[in-house]
């Protein structure tokens, strides 16, 4: 009983310290790994070694596969691709269903791009749907707003659920936590989708326009107009796609039943299906859709903007892996295997611990990472330490990092204010969208799990 308060107490100190006295999350999390250690009586001699193992390890693992997969994000950003796919699928959806075209638009940008970028880029093209069809601004705001969410919380490459497989062990499969990832996010997309449809004809007022914010002011036709040149929708859809291919045939040839064979035809698919080198290849193509003078200069400064938003994920990743190395190395396994197999709560405890660190927090990231650290070393005692129950604990934690988003989540505030939505308004719409898209998803993942585990 001691060891399961402490292991509270310890989860309670890393939201108060991050939600409420706003310390980095990568020092709460050193902080609660060192206090972990002497709580449950880990050798002296081996709490440093614990510790830089598993951030050591987990850093070496993943850092570079986060950093690669923020730079194609940039890239794409960069280059307009994001703005090309999002005109095709408005050509081939046409303007009769606006909030269909916003959260297709949005599941498939937030694959490489982080959702609050990808908000920004494409709130001029919502704005220019929603004057053209005539409908809500708030109801196109909800279901771009949650398509978004939907693949930047439960799909790689986005930094989030790779660092989390990282933790629990499946980041060797990428490819099948990909698979059952993205339905699980059509599913979710959908659910905000039909919450969306409430605010079709919604009357709640708006805030009025400011004249600070360019982007707000900025037209669809000025924003295509800023990128020059933009690249044909196959050529930007293919850094996205070329990546996610490879993992997934990688995935293939390494079934035990060797369907490529056993010689070197697979020994290249599985080295080209590597997560790295995937998005190696990915962002090479990506790099090709640069255009117009000072090619190079573009591409210097998204690989220097990657390198500062892909450091603090990294470092928070390794941090989280280092409290989790601690945990595995106490005695917390082994009290707790009789008691959360004998509650047969699941897939229930990572959603319910995730869900509790989004909502005090505000990262959804951060509630990946440190849910999936925590949760690691207990997964067999929970069985759910095969491929399948990996997969799932990942996507049930993605599931409750969406739930919800308020006032502490800088996503809020980018949708609220380039929405021009009042913050009562937000609450009512935005915040109620994520705590129905995260329940959906969590709903389709324990689904699965109660089929095949």
């Amino acid at each position: 009983m001691y060891e399961i308060i402490v292991l509270l107490l310890l989860v309670v100190g890393i939201v108060l310290l991050t939600a409420k006295w706003n310390i980095n999350p990568f020092l709460a999390l050193i902080a609660a790994a060192f206090i972990a250690a002497f709580a449950y009586g880990v050798p002296m001699a081996e709490v440093t070694t614990a510790i830089g193992e598993g951030f050591g390890g987990t850093i070496g693992n993943i850092g570079l596969v986060i950093l690669v997969g923020t730079m194609l994000g940039g890239i794409l950003e960069r280059s307009g691709a994001a703005i090309s796919m999002a005109d095709f699928l408005v050509r081939v959806l046409g303007p009769k269903f606006p909030n269909l075209t916003m959260s297709l638009v949005g599941w498939l940008v937030s694959i490489p791009v982080f959702c609050d970028s990808g908000y920004v880029i494409l709130n001029s093209l919502r704005k220019a749907i929603t004057l053209r069809t005539g409908v809500s601004s708030i109801g196109t705001a909800v279901a771009l707003m949650t398509g978004l969410y939907a693949t930047h919380t439960l799909v790689p490459p986005t930094p989030g659920p790779l660092a989390a497989a990282e933790n629990v062990g499946i980041s060797h499969n990428l490819g099948f936590l990909i698979a059952v990832g993205l339905p699980v996010s059509l599913v979710a997309a959908f659910a905000g989708l039909v919450y969306a449809q409430r605010f079709t004809h919604s009357t709640m007022e708006l805030l009025p326009p400011t004249s600070e914010d360019d982007l707000d002011n900025k037209t669809y036709e000025e924003l295509r107009e800023s990128y020059g040149k933009l690249p044909s929708a196959g050529a930007s859809f293919l850094p996205i796609i070329v990546p996610l291919i490879l993992i997934c045939i990688a995935s293939i040839a390494n079934l035990p039943s060797a369907p490529f064979g056993a010689g070197t035809v697979t020994d290249i698919i599985v080295f080209l299906g590597t997560p790295l080198v995937a998005l190696f290849i990915g962002l090479a193509v990506a790099v090709c859709l640069l255009r117009g003078k000072g090619k190079l200069e573009q591409f210097n400064t998204e690989i220097t903007s990657a390198i500062e938003i892909a450091g603090p994920i990294i470092f928070i990743t390794g941090a989280g892996a280092a409290f989790g190395g601690i945990l595995g190395a106490s005695a917390l396994t082994d009290i707790l295997a009789d008691s959360l197999s004998s509650l047969g709560l699941g897939l229930l405890v990572p959603f319910l611990i995730s869900a509790a660190l989004k909502t005090a927090q505000g990262s959804s990231t951060v509630a990946l990472v440190t849910t999936s650290a925590i949760l690691a070393p207990l997964l067999g005692s929970m069985g759910l330490d095969s491929e399948i129950g990996m997969v799932l604990t990942v996507l049930a934690i993605g599931a409750g990092s969406m739930v919800v988003s308020h006032a502490n989540d800088s996503f809020f505030w980018v949708v609220s204010r380039l929405s021009r939505l009042p913050v009562g308004v937000a609450y009512r719409t935005l915040t109620v969208a994520s705590g129905i898209e995260g329940v959906a998803a969590f709903i389709t993942v324990w689904i699965i799990g109660a089929i095949v585990l």
